[in-house]
């Protein structure tokens, strides 16, 4: 019995800790195409970590949020009722951001943001949150300038009412009016909206030089496709809410044209090395734009368990003295969880049903 109980004893002894890290995207719906490729970027991560001799396993929890906000709440009460989660990363939208914040916070699980970007996500200086991608107002700022001389002074706007959306109405309209535009009208839809007909013949009659759309990848797709039915022959401009190939299948051959400012990518061998393992890896959908976000923001979460141990405080600490050089370029965080990524803008244009960069 002693030499049973001693095996048994020392079999224990040996048995490898399990640590529980969540992700949080929409992985259904009509946004799906951004959480499922973010969704690939943390499971590689997570499955490269595993190959290592790591003093513990990781067990991804993966949950849909489905771009909305009440789903979101749903998926963050579902992954905060697991008592071995020890942190996660999340969210394209920021609306769903916004509200699954309080649930979070309160259940103390450091959370890494890896594709939301409203500015009111980090202005609260949560200890708790912290984010790898930079805010609309970074990409904003510059494209309303570039837009002044390249595009026309002269520029309507059409946005959905979500927060991101007003957002993005205030990040792209102040600098264009102090850079010498004129926003000629500023129309609203809610999320969900397919016929904007109506607002864009009225849009027609102010004569525009372009339309600034400020919302993500469907309603976009619509309102590009919808602007050639009505006749309304200008540019369509805007950032990455809707740099994504399913805007041109909505749009169609009316996309053609349309121009987007986005963070240009920081080339280098992490990010190359993370390409290749991607497509070594087999998964089902290309790498997209929040691959690399999801891939930084697990391996910044890993790397803090590591150091910090299964205390989720102290992994929230860890996260924010983090100094990471990743897909993405060299990550820190300052006082408010906000990335100190530098942002060089980049122009993207649609020819030919691709999207291609734009040489200024």
């Amino acid at each position: 019995m002693a030499v049973v109980a001693a095996i048994a004893t020392a079999g224990v002894a040996q048995a490898q800790e399990t640590v529980k890290i969540g992700f949080l995207g929409p992985l259904s719906g009509g946004n799906a195409q951004q959480g499922l490729t973010a969704r690939n970027g943390f499971q590689l991560a997570v499955d490269q970590a595993n190959a290592r001799d790591l003093p513990f396993d990781i067990e991804p929890v993966i949950l849909d949020d489905g771009a909305n906000p009440q789903t979101g709440v749903s998926a963050a009460l579902k992954l905060t009722n697991d008592p071995d989660v020890v942190a996660a990363t999340g969210h394209w939208n920021s609306g769903v951001a916004l509200a699954t914040a309080p649930v979070i916070t309160r259940a103390a699980i450091p959370f890494v943001i890896w594709g939301a970007i409203s500015p009111k996500i980090t202005e609260t200086n949560n200890p708790l949150l912290s984010r790898v991608v930079t805010t609309l107002v970074n990409t904003n700022e510059p494209l309303a300038k570039w837009a002044v001389e390249n595009v026309g002074k002269n520029i309507a706007i059409v946005s959905d009412t979500s927060d991101y959306g007003a957002a993005n109405v205030t990040a792209f309209s102040e600098p264009f009016e102090a850079a010498g535009g004129t926003i000629v009208t500023a129309e609203t839809a809610p999320v969900g909206t397919t016929d904007f007909r109506a607002t864009l013949t009225k849009i027609k009659s102010g004569n525009p030089d372009a339309i600034y759309f400020g919302g993500v990848v469907t309603e976009a797709g619509l309102v590009r496709q919808q602007m050639k039915e009505v006749g309304l022959d200008v540019p369509m401009i805007g950032v990455d809410g809707f740099y994504d190939p399913e805007f041109i299948k909505i749009a169609g051959d009316a996309a053609e044209g349309t121009m987007v400012g986005i963070v240009k990518e920081q080339e280098n061998d992490k990010l190359a090395e993370m390409n290749a393992a991607y497509e070594a890896a087999g998964f089902a959908e290309p790498a997209g734009t929040y691959t690399k976000n999801a891939y930084d923001a697990a391996n910044i979460i890993i790397a803090a368990i590591e150091k910090a141990g299964t205390d989720r405080a102290a992994v929230a600490e860890a996260i924010r003295a983090t100094e990471y050089d990743g897909a993405m370029g060299r990550t820190s965080f300052d006082e408010n969880g906000q990335t100190k990524l530098p942002v060089d803008l980049e122009i993207r244009v649609v020819r030919d049903g691709n999207w291609e960069t734009l040489e200024q």
